[in-house]
């Protein structure tokens, strides 16, 4: 990937954000474009819906494979599957895209914005982008919804989508052998083809 093939603008010129990440496959082409651009992507594993617990393991240990081999930060987020489902609860039979991915959302970005607050972060954003199986417009309105209460955080609502991304995720996700999930992560969305 080249840098003049993606070009990314950060909101308020910032060379630092907090990365939402849900899975090293959907990170590994926003993190290189991110690197390419001169900035610095601190990872957040933030994904109490992920079931099961093994499953959930798994996937972490494949981000921070991939942040170790980058020399990045990758930050745990506490498992926390119980209120995860306490907030979808009542949602469980909603397709895919539903009113439960958007309240799924929210949570974990809404942790993620707390923490950018915490600990100093002026702009975060999200692998979900990435995922052609998901709703951009559920993600930017949780996004959103995620800065509210942090006047100091800016939610950067990027299309992860476009220039070529897609396929150069293809060719890493090849290139590191990752394990590469066929489910969004929770038990609900097992049950449904996307």
């Amino acid at each position: 990937m080249t840098k003049k093939k993606y070009e990314v603008n950060v909101p308020g010129g910032e060379d630092r954000v907090l990365l939402h990440t849900c899975c090293a496959p959907c990170s590994s082409a926003i993190i290189e474009c991110l690197l390419l651009h001169n900035i610095e992507p601190v990872i957040f594993y933030c994904n109490p819906n992920i079931f099961p617990g093994e499953e959930y393991v798994v996937r972490k240990e494949e981000c921070t494979r991939y942040a170790r081999s980058l020399g990045l930060t990758i930050i745990d987020d506490d498992y926390d599957h119980e209120g995860w489902l306490k907030c979808v609860n009542g949602l469980e039979a909603e397709p895919e895209r539903g009113s439960r991915c958007l309240e799924c959302f929210k949570m974990r970005l809404r942790r993620t914005a707390g923490y950018a607050h915490d600990n100093g972060f002026k702009v975060i954003t999200t692998t979900l982008a990435s995922s052609r199986w998901k709703s951009l417009e559920q993600i930017n309105l949780a996004g959103r919804f995620a800065v509210e209460p942090y006047p100091d955080v800016v939610w950067w609502d990027q299309n992860w989508r476009k220039g070529g991304l897609s396929e150069r995720r293809l060719a890493i996700i090849k290139d590191y052998g990752f394990y590469n999930q066929q489910y969004c992560g929770c038990e609900f969305s097992m049950r449904h083809d996307v």
